[in-house]
């Protein structure tokens, strides 16, 4: 048994483990918590249990491991968390980076943050990190 965080496996241990061990059905796979869309980690999520293949440090890996998913366990805050978070600060920041997470998750939370500040008189801007990385 491997126990490695998975960081959407995007890099790390994780990745040199699975590269080793995704070929082979004596194996699972269990992911404990969300994989993003689009990332390794979500990849071998949807194609995984149909037999599909993962890219893995530019490497196409046929994915013969069994792959399961446990819902509902996460170590990151959802947006009502992090609104929350924001909401308790004595001086809430003016400006905030939402740099995780997808794009629509980004968009929503940023609606709610702005509508909080504009609610309590703050002035503040809140940039998307798919906004940095467009330009």
């Amino acid at each position: 048994m491997v126990i490695a965080a998975s960081g959407m496996v995007s890099g790390g241990r994780v990745v040199n483990y699975l590269k080793r061990m995704l070929g082979d059905p004596r194996h699972c796979v269990l992911f404990t918590g969300y994989q993003g869309a689009g990332t390794p980690g979500g990849d071998i999520q949807r194609y995984g249990p149909r037999g599909g293949w993962v890219e893995l440090d530019g490497e196409r890996i046929t994915i013969r491991a069994r792959v399961e998913t446990v819902s509902g366990y996460s170590a990151h805050a959802d947006g009502q968390d992090l609104l929350t978070f924001v909401r308790r600060m004595r001086r809430p920041p003016r400006h905030i980076r939402l740099v995780h997470g997808e794009r629509q998750a980004q968009q929503a939370l940023r609606k709610a943050l702005l509508a909080w500040a504009a609610e309590q008189g703050h002035a503040m801007t809140v940039t998307l990190g798919v906004d940095l990385a467009e330009g």
